[in-house]
């Protein structure tokens, strides 16, 4: 069979735009990696024929060479994006010591594009990842902690509307439209750079673009050495904010790494912050090596005190030892740099599961008084809210969260699920909580609760069968006795829901 001429593909739920670097499920992009993306491409392409590897890892790296390893890592991880086909069998087969094939079916699309998001009333930006222009793959992670810094001291100026790193990152080793992309974000400016680290020295360029009608404002060159990367940063950060608000009105000073090797350990540990057990394992060994180079490091000590506490959620936890290393280490990021936003919802959520509840409502008031487009800070509010009874609140809350990051970590849409049962909008909890971006994580207990209010009980039943092999030691006491509930009449609103479904008491 030739191969599908055009770019948009539709299958199941999913469109595949090659031609944009997108794929979208139900109309919501899916964070897929670049060489993802190229290898679906070439097997929708050619849908029912056998792609041999070379061929796909040709498609994936062309001109590169590249161990087969890497096109078995990369189909995998397309295979859990995709979950299961309609018939319940794999999107993507393998055909044994040969290849891969497509077996869906196939419907080529014309040429359509997603409905923008409409602008916030006030000047708004998204900045894209930066590039890695030095010939060393290995500098990817500075060029992605530049990014990622430059998004937190942005977001920390109330008069701007900043997006969140996660929907920024969607968009990495992309070349798309920056209309486009401005469109699928809902903002009116973008800043696009890139960075060159070698020999210690750092050379970045940076622009900033009006992308409602393709105007560059701004555009400047920095060549300086490495211990100077953060003096770059605020340079361009005022240079932003005085093109789009006239004046600077320079926020308190953040707390800054005196060591680069902790500063690019925090970098690529705060990536692997939502992932997997094994994942929160080789975080917890690079930021425990970041506070040990650096110990006034307050941005290692916060993800660290969020590694504790995740990294006991992930065991059936959190264990009471663990929340108090993690609530004792959040107390000493904040005392290091009260002025971080990050850090003080990070301790506001922990006092929160302490039942310290005043102290907790004045971290995350103070959080949102540093930076008001704290994402992570609203989605974890909202979570707070919804068991403290204030659910009409707690969904505003979560829905700012996904207007500033609209695509965000997986636990965004447990939070929008809890809030929505909280509401006892049960339909609305069971279509966000099926959503792949969530399906396969702890959140399956809110949608069998959700499935038993409707009287679905025998699928309650079966994601309750599917949660308990991976939460072997849950019982609905235990979390109802370690949840932050503030309401009675919301905590056996859960309970209820809990024992509908048949998870153990």
């Amino acid at each position: 069979m030739r191969p599908m001429q055009g770019s948009r593909f539709a299958f199941g739920p999913f469109v595949l735009d090659s031609g944009a670097g997108t794929l979208l499920r139900n109309d919501v992009p899916v964070a897929v990696g670049y060489r993802g993306l190229k290898l679906l491409a070439a097997l929708v392409g050619r849908p029912g024929d056998i792609l041999s590897k070379a061929e796909l890892m040709d498609a994936a790296w062309p001109g590169t060479a590249v161990e087969e390893g890497n096109l078995t890592v990369q189909i995998a991880q397309l295979r859990k994006l995709l979950g299961p086909a309609g018939d319940g069998g794999e999107w993507i087969v393998t055909v044994p010591r040969v290849g891969y094939r497509f077996t869906g079916a196939i419907e080529q699309l014309g040429d359509a594009k997603r409905k923008p998001l409409p602008l916030p009333g006030k000047p708004s930006i998204a900045v894209l990842p930066f590039v890695n222009v030095s010939n060393d793959p290995e500098q990817d992670s500075f060029a992605d902690g530049l990014t990622e810094d430059l998004i937190t001291d942005l977001s920390r100026i109330s008069g701007l509307f900043v997006i969140a790193r996660n929907s920024v990152f969607a968009y990495k080793g992309k070349a798309m439209d920056v209309r486009e992309i401005a469109g699928d974000l809902g903002v009116h400016y973008l800043l696009e750079g890139s960075a060159r680290r070698a020999a210690g020295r750092v050379r970045i360029n940076a622009q900033l673009v009006d992308a409602v009608n393709g105007d560059h404002l701004w555009a400047e060159r920095f060549d300086r050495g490495l211990e100077n990367i953060f003096a770059v940063q605020d340079e361009v950060t005022a240079k932003i904010v005085e093109a789009l608000l006239g004046r600077l009105r320079a926020p308190p000073p953040r707390n800054r790494p005196r060591n680069m090797e902790a500063y690019d350990l925090c970098v690529r540990a705060r990536k692997l912050m939502d992932d997997s057990p094994q994942m929160a394992q080789e975080a917890h060994l690079m930021l425990t090596r970041a506070v040990a180079l650096d110990p006034e490091y307050a941005e290692a000590y916060r993800w660290l005190a969020m590694n504790h506490w995740m990294g006991s959620v992930h065991s059936g936890g959190p264990s009471e030892s663990s929340r108090s290393v993690a609530l004792k280490l959040a107390r000493k990021a904040v005392a290091m740099d009260p002025n971080d936003a990050g850090c003080r919802w990070v301790l506001a959520y922990l006092l929160a599961y302490e039942r310290s509840f005043a102290d907790a409502d004045a971290e995350f008031a103070k959080a949102f008084e540093l930076d008001p487009n704290e994402a992570d800070a609203w989605a974890a509010l909202s979570d707070i809210a919804a068991l403290a009874g204030r659910v009409e609140e707690a969904l505003e809350h979560i829905r700012k969260a996904f207007r500033l990051n609209p695509f965000p970590s997986s636990w965004y849409y447990l939070t929008l699920g809890a809030a929505q049962y909280a509401a006892r909008d049960y339909e609305a909890a069971v279509e966000t909580l099926r959503r792949d971006e969530t399906y396969r994580t702890s959140s399956r207990r809110f949608l069998a609760a959700s499935l038993a209010q409707l009287g679905r009980l025998d699928e309650a039943r079966a994601e309750v069968e599917l949660f308990l092999v991976g939460n072997p030691h849950f019982t609905t006491r235990h979390w109802a006795t370690t949840e932050p509930f503030r309401d009675a009449a919301t905590l056996e609103h859960f309970v209820d829901g809990f024992r509908k479904a048949g998870l153990p008491d």
